[in-house]
């Protein structure tokens, strides 16, 4: 306009309507960036604000997930039977060694735990003997030896449980690669 072009009405509307247009996009972005930095604030609290139940929990689900992707298509180490993959609920639990009430401390050691048919795992299920014979067939008597003599005590903090839900998490996403 300052070199006397002279501009017709219609295109000075629909120019500003472009602007508008522009600068309400411009703000919706923005909008969004801010939503998006709110929700990973919020984030980041409720993760702060977790306890060590819930933790544990979380690192517990991500082990046994792991476990049982680890252990795929081998039989049930007590049994030696396969699994049934199709059963509602799934067939599969990670079955520990030595429990994790009577060995906390060895609740995420691969070591210590093994995919199990759903009813070896459960009271009743498979004893002692089978269970043991069928991880020193799977790991050797020198690590199942050192599995019963540790009795270390433990006390999960929350750093160690993030870490160890996050690691297999990690192993989990790479054993299925």
């Amino acid at each position: 306009m300052d070199q006397g072009v002279r501009i017709h009405p219609e295109c000075i509307d629909a120019y500003a309507e472009a602007e508008e247009a522009k600068a309400k996009r411009k703000a919706e972005k923005q909008a969004r960036a801010s939503a998006k930095v709110e929700k990973a604030e919020d984030r980041r609290r409720k993760e702060a604000a977790k306890r060590i139940p819930e933790l544990i929990a979380e690192a517990q689900a991500a082990f046994n997930a792991y476990i049982r992707a680890r252990d795929e298509g081998q039989p049930c180490i007590c049994c030696g039977k396969p699994f049934e993959p199709m059963k509602p609920g799934g067939s599969v639990d990670a079955g520990h060694f030595r429990s994790r009430g009577a060995a906390g401390h060895l609740r995420f050691n691969e070591d210590n735990c093994f995919a199990q048919r759903k009813n070896c795992n459960r009271p009743g299920g498979a004893t002692y003997a089978a269970f043991r014979a069928g991880v020193v067939a799977r790991i050797g008597e020198e690590r199942v030896a050192a599995l019963e003599a540790d009795n270390t005590p433990c006390k999960w903090m929350h750093d160690q449980l993030r870490a160890i839900r996050d690691t297999y998490r990690a192993k989990l996403k790479e054993l299925r690669k």
